[in-house]
């Protein structure tokens, strides 16, 4: 039996669950539990085809989308490979019905169902009979069904079928649910615990990692190191909290600028921030220091009251930084010994931020083409 699974990209959105526990959980790869769930699932009611369903967590999280999406995981059968990484609204069909309600559900007969949708079907030109679908349940929510099409050696499903997809669910359910948690403890290992950012010990085992790759491949790497101008002044006078504050609220700008890139976004230590942009030449690094310049200048901070004191403080005009940019192949002159090329790319950065301070602060300063 072929199991098709969504790329890495679909399946890592699908799997950043903001739950009670509230932690991101970033490329995980669930291809061995998916293939395991369908394969028990096809071994216990032998099916034609099934899927692993999952929803969007963005959407289902967001109050202003009326309906969410359910995208096609893992599926097996004919047409399978069209159906990856492909998804249906989370009210549409039969597996959106289980979804919706969090019940199960059979259709003996999809012909005189109404529920069913056939337009899947019909894309794929797939002849579907009778359909069984249990919704994935953690902590209470859904998460997703596991559907099964066509019974083999049968006509159709029975009652006795859809009770066993049931049970099967939760163990399902429960195999999914242990691997977000496994994940988010490697998860929190790599995490400032202050602002949600990466550590500094992930961000040297990536840099290398990035470095070697563009050494390789002849291909460019960037680097934007900064810091927060006045910072240690907002520290002094109003207290340690409203500092932690302010430096987890520019963790959030880093964050949010960054979003959907594959740069990796670190807090370098106290109030110093590293940003490593694979792929990525030295001048479009720098509009992107630029815009996060210009956001961070632009910010008010504190705008909400902090412990031990009266009032949000509201702070605009006084939080700046001074940001430095180098890349890879402008900055960094080959070497076999690729850490101290990630050291020599730091080397860079890092005086490109203090010369950016020396004109004046509040501004970027490319780092001078050269190589050590």
């Amino acid at each position: 039996m072929k199991i098709y699974f969504a790329n890495s990209t679909i399946i890592s959105k699908l799997l950043n669950r903001r739950k009670k526990h509230r932690t991101s959980v970033r490329d995980v790869d669930l291809n061995a539990v998916l293939s395991e769930i369908l394969t028990w699932a096809n071994r216990l009611v032998p099916s034609e085809s099934g899927s692993v369903l999952l929803d969007d967590p963005d959407l289902k999280w967001d109050d202003r989308k009326k309906e969410g999406r359910l995208y096609f995981a893992a599926c097996f059968g004919k047409g399978s490979s069209q159906l990856v990484n492909t998804f249906l609204s989370s009210t549409w069909g039969i597996a959106g019905k289980a979804y919706s309600l969090g019940k199960p559900y059979i259709s003996k007969d999809v012909l005189n169902d109404s529920t069913f949708y056939p337009k899947v079907a019909e894309r794929i030109r797939y002849s579907t009979r009778s359909i069984i679908c249990a919704p994935l349940l953690i902590e209470g929510s859904t998460i997703g069904v596991i559907e099964l099409i066509n019974r083999k050696d049968a006509p159709k499903y029975t009652r006795e079928d859809l009770a066993l997809l049931k049970i099967f669910a939760g163990y399902t359910a429960t195999l999914i649910h242990n691997a977000l948690i496994a994940r988010s403890f490697e998860e929190l290992s790599q995490r400032d615990s202050l602002t949600g950012l990466y550590n500094d010990r992930f961000f040297f085992q990536s840099l290398e990692r990035e470095v070697g790759k563009a050494a390789a491949s002849r291909g460019d790497v960037s680097m934007i190191f900064f810091d927060l101008d006045h910072f240690k002044q907002v520290n002094d006078r109003h207290g340690h909290l409203a500092g932690s504050t302010v430096l987890k609220e520019v963790g959030d700008i880093v964050r949010e600028i960054f979003h959907g890139t594959a740069a990796v976004t670190a807090r370098y230590g106290g109030d110093e921030y590293a940003v490593i942009l694979p792929g990525m030449q030295k001048e479009e690094a720098a509009i992107y220091a630029e815009h996060l310049r210009a956001s961070i200048g632009k910010k008010i901070f504190l705008t909400e009251k902090v412990p031990g004191l009266e009032m949000p403080l509201n702070i605009k005009g006084v939080i700046t930084c001074s940001i430095g940019v180098a890349s890879l192949s402008e900055h960094v002159k080959l070497r076999k010994n690729i850490r101290q090329m990630a050291d020599a790319l730091i080397k860079e950065a890092d005086s490109a931020m203090y010369r950016a301070k020396e004109l004046g602060k509040n501004r970027i300063f490319v780092a001078r083409r050269k190589k050590d």
